[in-house]
């Protein structure tokens, strides 16, 4: 039987990351953050990327990697659910490396794994393991097209684009790193969460190296995605179960601790098994796509779960930080917004249950 529970290296690498982010992604700074030209902090990147060695966990130590694996990413992206770190951990360490690891290309891998390059997936944000993905025009070698609600676009320096012609295409977007990365425009458009931000992404005779089939790398990725962002939206949930117990037995109401009221022990006492319940899911995730054992089922059944825990956790987060709850300064709102925008992506819980009923031949009547 698999051993869900965290072994002591993933303990020392938690204890690792949250001193890291405790230290350096204080919650009045990534507000502050998300509200002017540059949401991500590169910095804290550059910290998590290159001196810790986190963004290569999913590569082979023959590529450059850490040579670990979705446990020890789960693990990372749990605290950095916890601190709504705007970083591109998710679409860079975990997605666009998978659909890499898929095709196979050591250049580029090498790359990720130093963290130097970061890699992003262009495809939808919205768009689960199973959906139809938007692709570009294939012409004269160069690719032409327009993709929408890409995730962290704006800081990378590769995307991975679909093409018409089966292929996935290595485009360069720094346009410091290639003179026709002209051809390459990303438009930001508004979104909910943004220490997360989308954009919509142009290609006008976009040179373009193929990598390998799109189909196969891009299943791959965004499976990986859906499964580890559970632990994303663990993270998410504990935090604010944790600070809304905490405040309520801070807070007091007729001279005594708020957290006393019957009726309020019951609701933080459903949401903690609730929490319990998505670690157990989240974790099953994170060792499926470790194993390879039953992984879809698996990770179906962690994202048809997550999604409505971690936004009904920063909700009663901040309806029981009463008036606190409702101001700019409190983080509870940056918890409130991830979880919102993470419920929908890479497929909402309506479709991964869906996908689920097929996969278990339990469809509706």
């Amino acid at each position: 039987m698999t051993d869900l529970l965290y072994s002591q290296e993933e303990d020392a690498l938690r204890a690792a990351v949250r001193d890291l982010l405790t230290d350096h992604c204080a919650a009045a700074d990534v507000a502050a953050r998300a509200e002017s030209a540059a949401p991500h902090d590169l910095d804290l990147w550059k910290s998590l990327a290159r001196s810790m060695g986190l963004a290569g966990l999913l590569i082979p130590e023959s590529l450059g990697g850490q040579g670990a694996g979705h446990r020890e990413a789960a693990v990372v992206l749990e605290e950095l659910g916890r601190a709504v770190a705007p970083v591109p951990y998710l679409t860079s360490a975990v997605v666009a490396t998978e659909a890499l690891l898929d095709c196979g290309d050591e250049e580029l891998l090498g790359r990720l794994a130093t963290g130097r390059t970061i890699g992003v997936l262009a495809v939808g944000l919205h768009l689960g393991p199973g959906a139809a993905v938007p692709v570009v025009r294939v012409e004269n070698s160069t690719l032409h097209g327009e993709l929408t609600g890409i995730a962290d676009a704006a800081v990378a320096d590769v995307l991975l684009v679909p093409a018409d012609d089966g292929g996935l295409y290595a485009v360069a977007a720094d346009a410091d790193a290639d003179a026709d990365a002209d051809a390459v425009t990303r438009t930001p458009q508004v979104s909910l969460d943004l220490t997360r931000p989308l954009a919509t992404v142009t290609l006008d005779g976009a040179p373009g190296r193929r990598l390998g089939d799109a189909e196969p790398a891009v299943r791959r990725a965004l499976r990986a995605a859906a499964g580890l962002l559970a632990s994303e939206q663990l993270g998410l949930a504990d935090w604010a179960l944790t600070e809304t117990v905490r405040y309520l037995k801070e807070r007091k109401q007729f001279n005594r601790p708020v957290g006393g009221f019957q009726a309020l022990k019951h609701r933080l006492a459903q949401l903690w098994l609730e929490v319990v319940n998505l670690r157990a899911a989240a974790r099953a995730a994170a060792d499926a796509l470790a194993t390879g054992a039953d992984t879809d089922i698996t990770v179906a059944v962690a994202q048809a779960y997550a999604a409505p825990v971690a936004v009904r956790a920063a909700e009663e987060a901040l309806q029981l930080h009463g008036g606190l709850g409702m101001t700019w300064e409190h983080p509870v709102h940056l918890c409130l917004k991830r979880a919102k925008a993470d419920s929908l992506a890479y497929g909402t819980a309506g479709t991964h249950r869906e996908a689920l009923a097929e996969l278990v031949d339990l469809r509706a009547p």
